[in-house]
């Protein structure tokens, strides 16, 4: 049997690349990059000795055996070379990081300001190209590019600029209370600023975001603050740098669209769809967008740039055509239909650029590209080869974006349209003579049939990547697609030329966005299931293939039970007697989730980041929603914004809970309709074969003390193999007190007061005896939590301290107590920070 197929030489080759870039993301750790190059070079000369036996033998078909096999060694090299590649340019880049010496010090740079700026209601963030860096006048190493936080009433105003350098002045310039970051930082100015930096440190909890790993992708090695108090020269501007045009028509046109659309939901809306500035949609809207299934149209995405690479290049040819001036012959040395293809995607990557270059637009280009060259180059691979084609490409720009959910959207959902759409059919003599209103009724037919398609092949995909699929998407999308793609976008991008374009495109929206509220408010509207494994998403996701081919209704009928494992997935729960606790990792803050064989407890809530973000909606309910949990009770230990900062997105997800609290009655949280409990000691109750307890405070202490943190709940969870005591702020003196009136011998123990000097007395730990303590605390927090002496007491008792900073979320289960797992470390990745744990 004879192979003449020319097929199978590239397709291995692609899928060799595609793997060999996912093979090295699961690297824990990094080689020299040397040790990379050595791989590389010694795969390029396998390469050429393939490719020069193949020469040599072109006259002659291959047999089955001997095809296959060299199929097979050009899918090795082409993996060890995507991997050689991916794991040269991450040793390179891992190389520029900010040195750990330089953490936490205050250091003098001279940069530029690249891309957007990002207002919020408490600081101003924007990214940092580095040019020059000292350290007490002495020029050091400095990461290329960093993120800054500019914090409003720390600022500097600019109207100070041109003061004259006297003491007087600088002493003035310090004392100001109103410092605010200057209202026109543009992009391209060149600062001189004093700042303060670490390394990205993100939080690690089960099926999080990687905020890590999105840092990475767009080059920022470290993250900090501008210091601007009153020993710190202030920031001084120095010139505009060249070349930042386009960044600062990004910025131009963004405040017109602000002074245009009085309603900043709609003219943040317009914003992300014109420039993608995602940053500017609200979060109540984002939240709406997902309970419809519509967030994908509302900022730039690979729809919006394929369509108006579509249009452009229409609109291309057909002046191609037209075109008196150049007339046929300009057709015939360059067809219309070929001007059209490549001014099509010359217009798609502006468009892409002029939107900031966001890793979706470049997956839109490159695939884009992939499709114009393989015309162009006349070759008509089958689809799947083309597909796996883009993929290739888009991997070898940013293999790291095999990690991003949206990455496996868009190619999933291309490469189902491609495997569910109808064969070629002849060329039909009537079709040319069909009404106007029929074509487009045939268009809006196949429309809803791509959208159905969508819908349920990917909904399995859906669930898995976010535990949650809009069953309104269907309807929503139907609504929302024609609208936005064919009238909103093509408005909002009008209006850069005709500004009163943008107020037509929001009206527009606004009746959208009503719709999509109304549709939103539907307790039916998500499904919402817990994360399954991948094993389960494969299978669910052929099922949604079946399901949408046209094959008779016995075969997509089998579509069904596949997808049914990714429905019914439950995790494992701990057996009747046994309970598991889970430290969240929340940055400053406590969060702790408690689980028995049928029931589960938050004790406190997290911390609030700023005003726009805090630990529920960012980590807790995302989390819960992805262990498949619905707590019944929440525990707030007291009214500190670091346990409490999460509590009200945890009420509105979870309105079953009931909340046991030291927050006085009139507090804020207890205004709203939830059932509330005031926590005292003596409290009881039992579940599963556990028994939780209330230790603190007690009557008396309730009435007399006033200090939050000694009014802090304690609870004590006893099983059968094990017990937990969990502390919240408690400090020394309310601690000598507990320990005098209540048993609190536990194996496991939150740190009280996150391993503060003012907490963790002698007698406390004398008494509690744990195996193991965890700490929740941010990395390089601003109080110096965990104290070293607070620590020196633990390790005198051979207690095993984890701290959150270090471990991640931190999961131990009473029926295993020997054991900590530690997310951090159990799926450690190189780009992620490996910080030391801290004395």
């Amino acid at each position: 049997m004879h192979l003449h197929s020319p097929a199978l030489g590239p397709t291995a080759c692609l899928l060799g690349w595609v793997l060999g870039a996912a093979l090295q993301l699961q690297q824990a750790r990094l080689w020299p990059i040397g040790a990379y190059a050595l791989v590389g070079a010694g795969l390029m000369l396998v390469l050429l000795w393939v490719l020069r036996r193949r020469h040599a033998g072109r006259e002659l078909a291959l047999p089955m055996a001997a095809a296959m096999t060299a199929a097979g060694i050009l899918a090795v090299v082409a993996a060890g070379l995507s991997f050689a590649q991916t794991g040269a340019r991450a040793a390179w880049f891992a190389a520029q990081a900010l040195p750990s010496e330089l953490e936490g010090r205050d250091l003098r740079v001279l940069g530029r300001i690249d891309g957007l700026p990002r207002g919020g209601v408490d600081a101003l963030r924007f990214e940092l190209r580095i040019e020059q860096a000292w350290l007490d006048d002495r020029p050091v190493h400095w990461p290329a590019r960093i993120e800054l936080a500019w914090y409003s009433g720390r600022g500097w105003s600019r109207a100070g600029a041109g003061a004259p350098a006297t003491p007087d002045a600088d002493v003035q310039r310090a004392r100001q209370q109103a410092l605010h970051p200057p209202a026109s930082l543009q992009p391209g100015e060149r600062w001189l600023m004093t700042v303060r930096l670490k390394a990205p440190h993100g939080q690690r909890n089960p099926h999080g975001f990687d905020h890590e790993l999105r840092l990475w992708e767009r080059g920022v090695q470290a993250v900090g603050y501008v210091r601007t108090t009153a020993r710190d020269r202030p920031p001084e501007p120095i010139a505009a740098a060249e070349f930042a045009w386009v960044d600062r028509a990004r910025l131009a046109t963004r405040q017109a669209i602000a002074q245009r659309i009085a309603d900043p939901s709609l003219a943040g809306v317009i914003a992300a769809l014109v420039m993608g500035d995602q940053s500017a949609i609200e979060r109540a809207d984002w939240d709406v967008f997902r309970a419809t299934g519509v967030a994908h149209l509302m900022s730039i995405s690979g729809l919006h740039i394929t369509l108006f690479a579509w249009l452009s290049g229409g609109l291309i040819a057909a002046a191609w055509r037209r075109s008196a001036r150049w007339g046929s012959a300009a057709c015939l040395a360059l067809p219309a239909h070929v001007a059209g293809r490549w001014g099509g995607l010359l217009m798609a990557l502006a468009y892409a650029v002029f939107s900031g270059w966001a890793v979706p637009a470049q997956r839109t280009v490159w695939m884009l590209a992939v499709a114009v060259l393989l015309r162009a180059s006349g070759v008509r691979w089958p689809w799947p080869q083309v597909w796996l084609a883009a993929m290739a490409v888009v991997i070898g720009f940013d293999p790291w974006a095999l990690h991003q959910a949206g990455f496996w959207l868009s190619f999933v959902a291309v490469g189902l349209l491609f495997a569910s759409d109808e064969p070629p059919r002849r060329s039909d003599p009537t079709a040319s003579r069909m009404g106007v209103w029929r074509q487009w009724l045939a268009a809006l037919v196949r429309l809803l049939r791509e959208q159905w398609i969508m819908t349920l092949a990917l909904s399995p995909l859906v669930l898995v990547l976010f535990q949650q699929v809009s069953l309104l998407g269907l309807l929503a999308n139907a609504l929302a697609i024609p609208l936005v793609t064919l009238a909103v976008t093509p408005l909002a991008l009008m209006g850069v030329l005709l500004p009163p374009a943008w107020s037509l495109a929001a009206a527009l929206l606004d009746v959208l966005m009503q719709l999509l509220g109304f549709l939103s408010q539907a307790s039916w509207a998500v499904l919402e299931r817990a994360a399954a494994p991948w094993w389960c998403a494969v299978a669910g996701l052929l099922g949604g293939l079946l399901m949408v081919m046209r094959w008779p209704l016995a075969l997509r009928s089998l579509g069904l039970p596949l997808m049914l494992p990714v429905l019914l997935w439950q995790p494992a729960r701990p057996p009747p007697g046994a309970f598991e606790v889970l430290a969240f990792d929340v940055g400053q803050g406590s969060a702790v989730l408690v689980r028995t064989a049928g029931y589960s407890l938050l004790y406190d809530a997290g911390p609030r980041y700023s005003r726009e973000s805090d630990a529920g909606h960012r980590v807790l309910v995302p989390a819960l929603r992805a262990m498949g949990e619905r707590p019944q009770d929440l525990v707030l230990s007291h009214g500190d914004s670091d346990h409490i900062g999460g509590a009200r997105a945890l009420l509105a997800a979870h309105p079953q809970l009931q909340v046991i609290s030291s927050l006085a009655p009139d507090h804020e949280l207890l205004r709203q309709p939830v059932q509330a409990t005031a926590c005292r000691a003596g409290q009881r109750w039992q579940r599963d074969g556990v028994s939780f307890e209330i230790l603190h405070p007690n009557d008396e202490e309730a009435a007399r003390l006033r200090k939050p943190n000694a009014l802090s709940c304690v609870l004590h969870v006893q099983g059968v193999h094990a017990s937990a005591l969990l502390t919240g702020d408690l400090e020394a003196a309310q601690e000598a007190a507990l320990v005098e009136r209540a048993s609190v011998r536990a194996d496991w123990m939150l740190v009280p007061h996150h391993g503060s000097r003012t907490s963790s007395s002698a007698a406390l730990l004398d008494a509690v005896q744990p195996r193991w303590a965890v700490v929740q605390a941010a990395y390089r927090n601003r109080f110096g939590h965990p104290a070293g002496d607070v620590m020196a007491r633990y390790q005198a008792r051979r207690i095993e301290v984890v701290q959150s900073s270090v471990c991640g979320a931190a999961t131990w289960r009473s029926d295993e107590p020997q054991a900590m797992d530690c997310l951090r470390q159990r799926v450690p990745r190189y780009w992620q920070h490996r910080p030391p744990a801290q004395p």
